[in-house]
């Protein structure tokens, strides 16, 4: 073999290691960028549980005074499910307040979001710090306002001025939603809030106030058809009745017991949509004379006795009691 067949047989050698080194570089460069199924998988799941993990933090962590509530933005049929609850509350000196806050607490936690809770509480209090401190761990939305006026009024207006003074804040920040008036005291089937979220301009139940010290149970509140028009209001002592709310309530109510339309409607047995408060003409409501009060629970009051057309009877049928306000005695 004479030396040019030597060479060229070299040549060969080194085009086909160069061949398979190409071959070997492309195949290896395009499968780095093809990923295992199985570890997409995984990577993908843990990922996704890393995020929910912090933003369920996070939104818990964010529950404060200073909370934002932001418009909600979807379609007709997730508007009713979303609708802003604004449960408000009243705070006094008295020894068992702190527990029934806990309590309080505890059970708006368990209604689906979006909930905001307005706590008023006079500044004077020494009990002020120690609620902002329940508040702050309590993992609901919270708005605490204190007050410096120093009332020496009954205490049935000392509450009224601090719904008052929660009204005034709802209505300056806009805070678009159903507004409950909650006492402390009260007990709810869950299924109450959701309820409440049917409500377009006014609701009203029927809600039993209950003493167990007397023993007595007085249910109070309206009748309605099974097309929650609300056809009369009633207010009876049921402590010995063995009898349904409904049909049985509507039979024993005789034309006396009956009342076509109430005086004054108790605090915690109406709601409203908070924009009759900045915009009452979208409700119908005429504005050619002023409400210059400052006095708007007595303003929606009016107007919700004024038209009962558009006040709406929850439950179905007004046949069931959601709400129980327990009247708790100093000993």
């Amino acid at each position: 073999m004479g030396s040019g067949d030597r060479l060229k047989k070299r040549i060969q050698l080194w085009k086909k290691a160069l061949v398979h080194f190409a071959l070997c570089f492309i195949m290896g460069f395009f499968t780095g960028f093809a990923p295992m199924s199985s570890v997409s998988l995984f990577t993908s799941r843990n990922a996704e549980a890393l995020r929910t993990k912090f933003i369920d933090s996070a939104a818990v962590a964010n529950r404060s005074l200073m909370a934002e509530l932001k418009p909600l933005v979807g379609s007709s049929s997730n508007h009713d499910l979303r609708q802003l609850i604004v449960v408000t509350t009243t705070r006094s000196g008295d020894w068992w307040q702190d527990a029934l806050l806990r309590r309080m607490a505890e059970t708006l936690r368990l209604v689906p979001q979006p909930v905001l809770w307005v706590i008023v509480q006079a500044s004077s209090d020494a009990d002020t710090e120690a609620t902002a401190e329940v508040l702050r761990n309590t993992g609901v939305m919270y708005r605490h306002l204190a007050f410096k006026e120093n009332l020496t009024n009954a205490a049935a207006e000392e509450d009224d001025h601090q719904r008052n003074l929660a009204l005034s804040h709802i209505e300056r920040h806009r805070l678009t939603g159903i507004v409950h008036f909650a006492e402390l005291s009260n007990v709810y089937d869950l299924q109450f809030f959701q309820e409440l979220r049917n409500i377009e301009v006014f609701g009203a139940w029927p809600m039993a106030m209950v003493s167990a010290n007397r023993k007595r149970v007085v249910v109070d509140g309206p009748i309605c058809n099974s097309s929650n028009v609300i056809l009369g209001w009633i207010s009876e002592d049921l402590s010995n009745a063995k009898f349904s709310l409904s049909n049985d309530l509507i039979m024993k109510s005789t034309e006396e017991t009956i009342k076509a339309k109430p005086s004054k409607i108790n605090i915690s047995g109406f709601a409203f949509n908070s924009s009759i408060l900045w915009d009452p003409e979208r409700w119908g409501r005429s504005i050619s004379v002023p409400d210059t009060s400052q006095d708007s629970i007595r303003f929606v009051q009016e107007v919700m006795l004024e038209d009962e057309t558009k006040m709406k009877g929850i439950p179905a049928d007004c046949s069931k009691i959601m709400l129980w306000r327990l009247h708790v005695h100093e000993r």
